[in-house]
C-alpha cells in the first residue's frame, strides 16, 4: 500500500486545485471578452491570482464544514468571474460560448496534468521531482475531470445549464432559464441526497481512465495513487 505523509498530500493537492479555480474563473472571463464584455477584465479579474477568485464562505467556509461532517465530501465554489450579458454582440449564443470556457479549462488542465505524470513516470529512477509530479499529475486529473463533469450539468446556475439555455428555442429557453434561483438548493439536495455522485461518478471515472491513459498508468494504479492522496 502506498503510504503518502500529510505534507505531500498538500503539496500534491495544492497547485492544482489552485490553477483549477482560477483558470476555470478567468477562461470566462477572456471568453467574455472575446465576445465584447470587458467587464471581468475592468474589474480586474481576467488573472491568475487565486485571491481574486476566492469566495470567502464558498471557497473557505462550506468546504471545510463539510470536511467535519461524516462521509468527508467536500463542496464549494469561486467567485464568479462578471459578465453583463448586454454587452456580448449575440447575448443568448454568446453566454453559451462563455459558460462552455469554464469546463472546456478543465479539460486542458487535466490533458496537462497528464503529460506532466506521464512525464514523471519517464524520469530516471531516484529524480527528486519525480514522485511529487506524478502526485500533482494524478491530483490535477482528478480535481479538473470532478470540476468539469460538475460544471456540465445541466442545472443553471452551473455552466453546464447557461449552455443548455443558449442552445434551446427561446421560449424554452425563458422557462428553463427561471429554475435559477433554485438551483443552488437543487444541488445541495443532489449531493446530501447521494444523487450527485450517482449521476456524476459514471462521467468521471470515464474521463479520469481515458486520462490515465495519457499518464502512461493503467486505471488500478492511478486509483491506488489517487486513494493515497486523499486518505486520512
Amino acid at each position: 500500500m502506498l503510504k503518502v505523509s500529510l505534507a505531500q498530500q498538500i503539496a500534491a493537492w495544492l497547485l492544482p486545485v489552485l490553477f483549477a479555480i482560477t483558470v476555470h474563473e478567468t477562461a470566462h472571463g477572456l471568453a467574455a471578452r472575446h465576445f465584447g464584455d470587458r467587464t471581468a477584465e475592468m474589474l480586474g479579474r481576467l488573472t491568475l491570482n487565486p485571491l481574486k477568485h476566492i469566495d470567502p464562505v464558498g471557497t473557505i467556509l462550506v468546504p471545510a464544514l463539510m470536511l467535519m461532517l461524516p462521509g468527508g465530501f467536500v463542496f464549494g465554489w469561486a467567485k464568479p468571474v462578471p459578465v453583463d450579458w448586454r454587452n456580448l454582440r449575440r447575448p443568448k449564443q454568446d453566454m453559451a460560448w462563455v459558460a462552455a470556457a469554464g469546463p472546456a479549462s478543465n479539460l486542458v488542465m487535466a490533458l496537462l496534468w497528464a503529460l506532466a505524470a506521464r512525464l514523471a513516470l519517464g524520469m530516471p529512477s531516484g529524480t527528486w521531482i519525480a514522485l511529487p509530479l506524478l502526485f500533482m499529475g494524478v491530483a490535477g486529473i482528478f480535481i479538473n475531470v470532478l470540476l468539469m463533469v460538475l460544471n456540465l450539468l445541466p442545472l443553471p446556475p452551473l455552466d453546464g445549464g447557461r449552455v443548455l439555455t443558449g442552445l434551446l428555442p427561446a421560449p424554452w429557453a425563458y422557462r428553463f432559464a427561471r429554475i435559477e434561483p433554485y438551483g443552488f438548493f437543487i444541488l445541495i439536495i443532489l449531493l446530501m441526497s447521494g444523487m450527485l455522485g450517482w449521476l456524476m461518478w459514471p462521467f468521471v471515472r470515464l474521463f479520469m481512465d481515458l486520462l490515465a491513459t495519457v499518464a502512461g498508468l493503467e486505471p488500478a494504479d492511478f486509483n491506488a495513487v489517487l486513494s493515497a492522496l486523499m486518505r486520512s
